[in-house]
Order: C-alpha cells, then sequence, then structure tokens
C-alpha cells in the first residue's frame, strides 16, 4: 500500500478497545458507486456536480467527496449517517511528553464525514504515545505493520477509509502528545492523538505534495539547539521544517542519504520551492496557534510543519 505523504501527530488514553460502527454509510457510498441505489436524498447533488461520471471504481464517490461542500444537508446527513465514534477518541485526552529524536513510528488515520460541519475529518492514532517505548525505539516493528489491512480496519470501525502513515523516523526531538482512546487495528494497539482536516479525499495518502493541510493539536514540538534538518521555503516566505522522516514499508533510502545528498534530491518542487539544509541556531518550539496546526508533504512522502508566528518561536 502506498504510504503516506503527510507526518502528523498528536491525542489519547490507554485501553484498547473495538467498537464496530454500524457500515451504513459506507453501504451507501457503494449503492451510489454501483449505481444499483441513487439514495432519493443525493439525487439532485450527483445530477448537479458529478453529471457524465460513470458509475463504478470509485468514481462517483470520488465526485462527491471533491464537492464535499456544495452538498446539500440531506444527501450529506445521509451518507454520513450516525457521527462514527470514534470522532469522540480525543475526548478527555491525558498529558505526555514523549522523546521522539530518531523514534521509528506509524499513524493511523480513520476518515469519515462530519455531518455537523459537512467536512471530512480523519482522527489519527500513533504509536509513539504507547505507554512504554522499546529500548530499540521501534514502535512500529516491520511484520506487525506489513500485517495490517487498512480495508478491514475501515470496515471494523464504520469510517469511509483508513489510511497508514510511514513507517517514519521522527526528525522533531520532543513531542508533547495529548492521549486519547486507545484502539485496536490488527495485532497493535495505540492511541488516538490528533484530529486532520482533509479536502478532497478521504484516503490521506493521496493528499498532494506541498499542499498544506491542518490539524487539530494542542501540543507542543521542539527541535533542539544544534539539530542539523532539511527545511523548505515556499514562495510566501513560510519556511517549513522536516518533523517525519520517511521510511515506508519497502524503504529506498536511509535518513542519512538523505540528507547526504542534499536539496539536489528533490525534482519536484513547485515552482518557487526551494530546499536547503540548515542547523538550528536556537531551539524550534512549536505551540500551535488556537489549537490548529500546519502541515505538509514532500514529493518522498516526508512530512513538515510549518515555523514561524503563528507555529513556532522560530524561522530558521
Amino acid at each position: 500500500m502506498k504510504q503516506l505523504a503527510l507526518a502528523m501527530i498528536i491525542g489519547g488514553a490507554l485501553t484498547p478497545s473495538v467498537h464496530p460502527q454500524s457500515v451504513q454509510a459506507q453501504s451507501m457510498w457503494e449503492r451510489l458507486d454501483r449505481g444499483v441505489e441513487i439514495v432519493r436524498e443525493c439525487a439532485g447533488d450527483i445530477a448537479q456536480h458529478c453529471k457524465g461520471v460513470t458509475p463504478g471504481d470509485g468514481r462517483i464517490k470520488a465526485c462527491m467527496l471533491s464537492h464535499l461542500k456544495d452538498m446539500s444537508t440531506a444527501c450529506l446527513t445521509t451518507l454520513a449517517g450516525p457521527r462514527p465514534e470514534i470522532l469522540s477518541d480525543g475526548q478527555n485526552a491525558v498529558y505526555k511528553r514523549v522523546d521522539m529524536y530518531r523514534l521509528r513510528y506509524i499513524e493511523i488515520f480513520l476518515a469519515d464525514i462530519d455531518p455537523t460541519t459537512k467536512s471530512l475529518v480523519a482522527a489519527c492514532y500513533g504509536t509513539y504515545a504507547i505507554p512504554d517505548i522499546p529500548k530499540d525505539r521501534d514502535t512500529a516493528p516491520q511484520a506487525q505493520v506489513a500485517a495490517l489491512n487498512m480495508d478491514d480496519i475501515a470496515k471494523t470501525y464504520g469510517v469511509l477509509a483508513a489510511s497508514l502513515n510511514g513507517p517514519k523516523l521522527s526528525i522533531a526531538d520532543w513531542w508533547e502528545i495529548d492521549i486519547g482512546k486507545t484502539r485496536q487495528f490488527g495485532g497493535m494497539a495505540f492511541p488516538h492523538t490528533a484530529q486532520l482536516n482533509l479536502t478532497g479525499t478521504a484516503n490521506v495518502n493521496d493528499v498532494k505534495p506541498y499542499q498544506p493541510q491542518t490539524i487539530a493539536r494542542k501540543s507542543a514540538i521542539n527541535w533542539n539547539k544544534g539539530r542539523t534538518v532539511m527545511v523548505l521555503d515556499d514562495p510566501d516566505g513560510n519556511v517549513w521544517i522536516m518533523k517525519g522522516f520517511q521510511l515506508g514499508l519497502e524503504p529506498k533510502m536511509s535518513y542519512e542519504d538523505f540528507m547526504a545528498a542534499g536539496p539536489a534530491i528533490f525534482k519536484k518542487l513547485p515552482p518557487g520551492w526551494k530546499a536547503r539544509i540548515v542547523t538550528l541556531a536556537q531551539d524550534n518550539l512549536e505551540i500551535p496557534e488556537g489549537g490548529i496546526a500546519t502541515i505538509l508533504s514532500d514529493e518522498f512522502f516526508n512530512v513538515y510543519d510549518k515555523t514561524g508566528p503563528g507555529m513556532s518561536n522560530y524561522k530558521p
């Protein structure tokens, strides 16, 4: 399975639980896409926004997701069904600071429609938030991660999609995490840590590189003074600092090789963007203003956080 372009973070509790949701939302999506039954409340939305789109292979679903903000409340509510239980997994979260540097981890995102906001959101669960970090700093053993089935996980929790982010290697030195409810994923159990806002896709692996996304988290993240990191400069003067290096299930290069290659390794930077390697002159302490962080991924699925006003005390 293609891995995630985005590395994210934060939130959760600690008793594994699996409470299968009603699969009403998925079954309606499937019936809609096959053209077997056009749900009455969505007929007008499909005619207006997806005219000419042939049912099958997820085409109707993709079209409607791209027009989510334009859909009628009746259609959206019908497709969404009951609000998934997992969207409340960040409630009553418990704070914890985690030593993250060179920690190997994965995240799983459970995405669905929040009918109250007419938006796609994804609950994030991270292995970095487990109670005991192994001595080898690998919270995502390869065999266990390879055995995860995202389709089965999505069905278990009754959501539109489940996506895998990673395995990744943390470049930041420490994260402060709001640890929410722990869920079971195959042979692994780890807690809720954040909620990602999505646009146009329920699968976070389909998010486009270099396209900023927002994620709801109150936690702080720090890169220590003297740490050498990769940063990206965009045409608007923003600086993005690497937070997580993409290892993936089939690693193509090590972090050391990536850094040795330097900025020349980037081949798909948008016009006006540039990459550079910097040694931090001071700590880069990130505390997202209003509890909303802005992140993006590069063409290698490494994840970066925005720096400067509203995000951190320092712009490298």
